[in-house]
């Protein structure tokens, strides 16, 4: 099976440049994107048309069809039943994976109007989780043929034991992460010295 150009790239120049930094000694220890799941919910009092229609539009987006998820617990205040359906969600792994991480970081974020990058935070155990106003930004989705947008989650789950080296991999496949301003200060001081 031929390896997708993320995949390539993963194996050529993260994993050494990783071991280098992190001093790994073998490159089983190197951190690696596991699976990407995207998940999308919707009120509980969504009809079975909208279900239909983000379900729809959620596999245009991952290539896959989703899962559509239930309710587990009744809850009066919101209206919510159990066995309701309440969202949908597809998980991704291997050649799809690294197909939809490079749709995402090079053709869909850089189509966000007044993008400056992502937030850098990610949940203490080197995993992230993007979260996304606009399902119409993949080119999958026209922007015409749509009723509604949709918002949804990608969680990128890889195997990185800290939140400094799953950072560093994303960085690596290139996920543009937005500076903070200790780095745009330090830029700025370079190009003045540089300038001088």
């Amino acid at each position: 099976m031929s390896q997708s150009l993320l995949q390539k790239h993963y194996a050529e120049k993260v994993v050494p440049a990783l071991m280098e930094k992190f001093g790994y000694k073998n490159p089983h220890q190197v951190p690696a994107i596991k699976k990407i799941v995207l998940n999308s919910g919707f009120s509980a009092t969504a009809d079975k048309n909208h279900v239909q229609y983000v379900n729809d539009e959620i596999a245009k987006v991952s290539g896959q069809r989703p899962v559509t998820t239930i309710a587990k617990l009744s809850i009066s205040n919101f209206k919510l039943r159990e066995g309701q359906p309440i969202g949908c969600k597809v998980t991704l792994r291997g050649a799809a994976m690294y197909d939809f991480l490079m749709r995402l970081i090079n053709i869909s974020l850089p189509c966000i109007r007044d993008f400056r990058g992502v937030p850098t935070r990610l949940d203490g155990q080197g995993n992230y989780t993007l979260g996304l106003n606009d399902h119409t930004i993949f080119p999958e989705v026209s922007a015409e043929g749509t009723n509604a947008t949709i918002g949804m989650d990608v969680c990128i789950n890889t195997s990185a034991l800290t939140d400094e080296e799953g950072r560093e991999l994303l960085k690596l496949f290139g996920m543009p992460f937005r500076k903070t301003s200790s780095e745009v200060a330090a830029e700025e001081g370079a190009a003045a010295a540089a300038s001088a």
